[in-house]
């Protein structure tokens, strides 16, 4: 069951008064309300700086995956065959393996651990989990609103665990509802795997309709 918390006491600035960087401001709380707020306004939360000061991004362009764009090489369709996905059966756990600061880019400090774990436990955050011989060994964690999941990190201790993940969450999404997948900034690897870049206008043009989509049935009833 989802939960939906009480208002937050912060107002973001408007994200055409972004940065070139995508970054709206510093500050506020990592409450579930205030979290919620922004993905509601097309910005996302991200540390700045290693003492934990919390930024607001809207990225111009932003990187997305339209469902229909996802590219499955015949390899990866073979591959994904042996594991076995589960959905928020391990969401601290993902998060956890996300948060490895042996990964390059490690951003996710144990502020944002905790404030997305808690999201979780209100039925906003879910985890596409792989398993293989009963072991954990890949998968992704982001946040659903209606039509809308914001993909926050993605992990793999086996070749094409996290891609796995991928390709079974776009799965679940198939449902004839708008849907889009939110990566926040394109990469190289996530562009091999179909991501595009949305100028931040057409992204922010786009949110009312995903917002107002029913959540995907699989994310109503999380565990």
């Amino acid at each position: 069951m989802v939960v939906d918390p009480t208002r937050s006491s912060w107002n973001f600035p408007p994200v055409e008064s972004a940065e070139p960087s995508g970054l709206v401001g510093v500050g506020a709380d990592l409450e579930p309300r205030t979290i919620l707020d922004a993905y509601r306004s097309g910005i996302f939360p991200m540390p700045v700086q290693a003492d934990g000061l919390i930024g607001w991004w809207s990225p111009d362009p932003r990187g997305v995956l339209e469902l229909d764009s996802l590219h499955v090489s015949r390899s990866l369709r073979r591959t994904a065959r042996q594991f076995e996905i589960r959905i928020d059966t391990s969401l601290p756990a993902v998060i956890d393996a996300c948060a490895d600061s042996g990964r390059p880019h490690d951003w996710i400090d144990s502020q944002i651990r905790d404030a997305y774990v808690r999201l979780g436990s209100l039925g906003w955050v879910h985890s596409i989990e792989t398993w293989l011989d009963g072991e954990l060994v890949g998968g992704l964690y982001g946040v659903a609103v209606g039509g809308l999941f914001a993909g926050e990190s993605m992990f793999h201790r086996v070749t094409d665990a996290s891609k796995a993940a991928l390709v079974a969450l776009v799965e679940l999404l198939r449902d004839g509802n708008r849907r889009l997948v939110d990566v926040q900034w394109q990469t190289p690897h996530l562009a091999t795997l179909g991501v595009t870049e949305w100028p931040r206008a057409r992204y922010l043009d786009a949110l009312p309709e995903l917002l107002a989509s029913p959540l995907p049935t699989a994310f109503e009833y999380p565990g």
